[in-house]
C-alpha cells in the first residue's frame, strides 16, 4: 500500500509538521462556521438566538464585528499544530505496527489503527475545546442578555432608568486557563473528557479506514501516490461523513463542556443526563443541530490536511536544511 510505505519512510518531524501546516491552514479557513456550529449547538429552547448558520454569522458580524467570527481562534491556531499532528502521526503509527510484512491491512486492522489515533488525540483536543467553546459561546450568552434587557426596559416603560443595558465583559483564553487551574485544577481543562472520547474515537474509526479506501480508487498503480485532488476529495468525502455520523455525541460533548448557560438553559451532569434532558425536552433531532455546520468545517479542513500530508511540505522544507556529514 503506497500510503503506508510512504507514511512507514517518513520521519516524525515530517509528520508533525505536515500536521500542523495543514491545521493552521484548515482552521484559518473554516473557523467562523466552527464558532456558528458551537453557538446552534448550545442554544436550547428557551431563548434561540439564531435560526441557521447565515443568520449567526450575520448577527455575528453585526453585534461583534468581523473578528467577531474568530472568537477563540487563537486557541485552535495554538493548539492545532500538535492536535493534528498526534491524530495523523498515531494513525500511521498504527497502521504500521498493525501491518504485517507490508500486507494490505484488513479493515478491522484499519479501524484499530483509527481508534488508536482518536484515543491518543484527545490528550491535546479536549482542554482545546475546553476553552475554545467558552470563547465562541460567550457573544450568544451576551447577545441574549442584551436582548433580556431591552424586553424588561419595554415591559416596565413607566420607571425612568430601570435598567442599565448590560455591557460584556471579554474573557481571554489565558483567564479562562487560570481561573479553572485554581479552582479545579488540571481536572477543570479536561471536563468533558468522556464526551470527546465518545465523539473522536468513533470519527477516526470512520474517517481513517474510508479515506484510505477512497484515495486507493485513485491510485492507478499500488506502488504511486494518488493524485492530489484525490487525496483532498477522499479527505472531504471521508470527513463529513464522518463528522455527521457523531454529530449527536459533538453535541452532548459542546453542552457538557459549556460553563455558561443561557437564560432557562439546562445544565447537565453527565453524558446520560444530557442525552436524557436532550431527548425529553428538545426531541431527537436536537442531536443533529449543527450537522451540516460540522461537515462544512470537517470536509475542508481534513481534505486539507491530507493533501498537506500526502503531497511533503514538510519533506521539501526539511529538505532544503543544511545536512551535517559525518
Amino acid at each position: 500500500m503506497a500510503s503506508l510505505t510512504a507514511a512507514a519512510s517518513t520521519g516524525l518531524p515530517a509528520k508533525l509538521i505536515n500536521g500542523g501546516i495543514a491545521g493552521l491552514i484548515g482552521v484559518t479557513c473554516v473557523f467562523p462556521i466552527d464558532l456558528a456550529k458551537t453557538r446552534l449547538q448550545n442554544q436550547q429552547n428557551g431563548q434561540r438566538m439564531y435560526t441557521s448558520m447565515s443568520d449567526c454569522l450575520i448577527k455575528t458580524i453585526r453585534s461583534e464585528g468581523y473578528f467577531g467570527m474568530y472568537r477563540g481562534a487563537a486557541v485552535n491556531l495554538t493548539l492545532v499544530t500538535p492536535e493534528k499532528a498526534i491524530k495523523l502521526a498515531a494513525n500511521d503509527f498504527f497502521r504500521h505496527h498493525l501491518s504485517k510484512d507490508g500486507k494490505k491491512l484488513t479493515l478491522l486492522r484499519e479501524m484499530l489503527a483509527g481508534c488508536g489515533a482518536g484515543t491518543c488525540q484527545v490528550i491535546v483536543t479536549t482542554p482545546m475545546e475546553m476553552l475554545k467553546i467558552q470563547l465562541q459561546d460567550a457573544g450568544r450568552i451576551a447577545a441574549q442578555k442584551k436582548l433580556m434587557a431591552a424586553q424588561a426596559q419595554l415591559s416596565s416603560s413607566s420607571a425612568v432608568g430601570s435598567a442599565e443595558p448590560a455591557v460584556e465583559r471579554r474573557t481571554t483564553a489565558t483567564q479562562i486557563t487560570r481561573e479553572l487551574l485554581r479552582s479545579k485544577g488540571i481536572a477543570g481543562l479536561y471536563k468533558g473528557l468522556g464526551a470527546t472520547l465518545l465523539r473522536d474515537v468513533p470519527f477516526s474509526i470512520v474517517y481513517f479506514p474510508l479515506f484510505a479506501n477512497l484515495n486507493k480508487l485513485g491510485q492507478k498503480d499500488p506502488n504511486v501516490k494518488a493524485p492530489f485532488y484525490v487525496s483532498f476529495l477522499s479527505g472531504c468525502v471521508a470527513g463529513s461523513t464522518a463528522a455527521v455520523a457523531v454529530n449527536p455525541c459533538d453535541v452532548i460533548k459542546t453542552r457538557l463542556q459549556s460553563l455558561q448557560r443561557g437564560v432557562n438553559e439546562d445544565t447537565y451532569s453527565g453524558i446520560l443526563d444530557c442525552t436524557k434532558k436532550i431527548w425529553q425536552k428538545e426531541g431527537p433531532m436536537a442531536f443533529l443541530k449543527g450537522a451540516y455546520c460540522r461537515a462544512l468545517v470537517i470536509a475542508p479542513l481534513f481534505g486539507i490536511a491530507q493533501v498537506v500530508y500526502f503531497i511533503g511540505i514538510a519533506e521539501f522544507l526539511l529538505d532544503m536544511l543544511p545536512k551535517h556529514r559525518a
